[in-house]
């Protein structure tokens, strides 16, 4: 396993070693490193080999760590979240993401589990859009809809990892692809970068950014399925979405462009409720939770999107986006065929996902915040998902 780490170590005096005061001049200088090492607060990353793809082509995994107990795991195939480990209230490390320790059950197929969506994150009608006079297919994935970049969407390539730095701060790594002119239909040449930031104040940062040479559509995220209580349902954890609104979709989960309030539906968050608190008012099958909800920021800044709370543990995740949207998914279609580390059954509603994004099928609403990125501009959006505890 090879590690990247950075300190602050104290240099030597030249005026001791040229007095040839080496011994002395090196006992000062490690009893000097090991004080630094054991008071300063330190982030790390390490990689290490993690399979290959069918073709091949080799796959690594890196662990960001922190000096708060705080790790997240993170494959270059998918750009893929595999763990996140937090403290719960007591003090106790546990892993709150639903995914697999080995890359053959990713490659097999998966949900989503903890990976970049994309070119194209969330539905697009029909898999159909017209751009500056041309229309575009895609391919149909989902029902009569096209879903998440695609058949191979960038949940399935393999990306090019560099560790940037670990300091006292913040360890991060940057991913980066080229999603070639065509590839699953969309047009342009598309470079792509995300960045994954393990800060010491236990946040995960995702910094997304893209350039093209063609008019593209481009809406990124992070699909992954938390779960709080690190095992058993989500339907007890309490959600606050910071939403008014929220795009109403056919039965199809294609919005019709009407955008609605929350109030007196099942999607009111406003504030702290159970997921399935409402679960009896929903007539989606199976039940749960599918919707983008329009975050009252606008996507202007970087705001407060949800905030989470699992009363068992003490767990608070807080979600800041600079998007204008969040899609909230409870784990409808998980049917305990998939297991986890240790043999954890992902059954119905053992994962919520709140994935942030532009509004789905944006590409064919002109009244929605436009996905279009033309050459010369450049895409960029930030997602912090941080990390507390409550006492009770």
């Amino acid at each position: 396993m090879k590690s990247h780490q950075t300190s602050n170590q104290p240099i030597s005096n030249m005026a001791m070693w040229a007095a040839g005061g080496f011994a002395l001049a090196l006992a000062i200088l490690n009893l000097g490193c090991a004080a630094a090492n054991k008071s300063t607060n330190m982030t790390r990353i390490d990689e290490q080999p993690w399979g290959q793809t069918q073709d091949g082509t080799p796959v690594k995994l890196f662990t960001l760590s922190n000096s708060k107990g705080m790790v997240a795991k993170i494959t270059t195939y998918g750009a893929i979240i595999t763990e996140i480990r937090v403290p719960d209230r007591n003090g106790k490390s546990g892993n709150v993401v639903l995914g697999f320790d080995k890359l053959d059950q990713y490659l097999k197929g998966h949900p989503f589990f903890g990976a970049v969506a994309g070119r194209v994150g969330n539905r697009i009608a029909k898999g159909r859009f017209t751009l500056d006079g041309h229309e575009y297919k895609l391919a149909v994935n989902n029902g009569p809809n096209h879903l998440h970049g695609g058949i191979k969407g960038f949940d399935k390539v393999v990306w090019n990892a560099k560790p940037l730095h670990a300091n006292a701060k913040e360890t991060a790594l940057q991913l980066s692809y080229l999603s070639k002119d065509g590839e699953e239909g969309y047009p342009g040449n598309l470079a792509v970068t995300v960045t994954y930031t393990l800060t010491e104040e236990n946040e995960l940062r995702i910094d997304y950014s893209a350039k093209t040479d063609k008019a593209t559509p481009v809406n990124l995220t992070n699909h992954s399925y938390f779960n709080l209580a690190e095992s058993g349902t989500i339907l007890d954890h309490e959600l606050m979405i910071n939403a008014d609104r929220y795009t109403v979709t056919d039965d199809t989960l294609i919005p019709t462009g009407e955008i609605a309030p929350v109030a007196g539906t099942p999607l009111d968050f406003r504030k702290l409720t159970p997921i399935g608190a409402r679960f009896d008012q929903i007539q989606k099958k199976p039940k749960g939770y599918d919707d983008n909800f329009v975050l009252n920021s606008g996507g202007k800044a970087l705001a407060l999107a949800a905030r989470v709370y699992e009363p068992k543990t003490g767990r608070v995740m807080e979600v800041l986006t600079t998007q204008p949207g969040v899609q909230l998914y409870t784990g409808n279609f998980l049917d305990g065929k998939l297991t986890g580390p240790n043999g954890q059954v992902y059954a119905q509603h053992t994962g919520f996902c709140l994935e942030t994004q532009h509004f789905p099928d944006s590409v064919n609403h002109p009244n929605f915040p436009s996905t279009i990125l033309r050459p010369g501009q450049s895409f960029k959006s930030t997602t912090i998902f941080k990390f507390e505890t409550r006492k009770g």
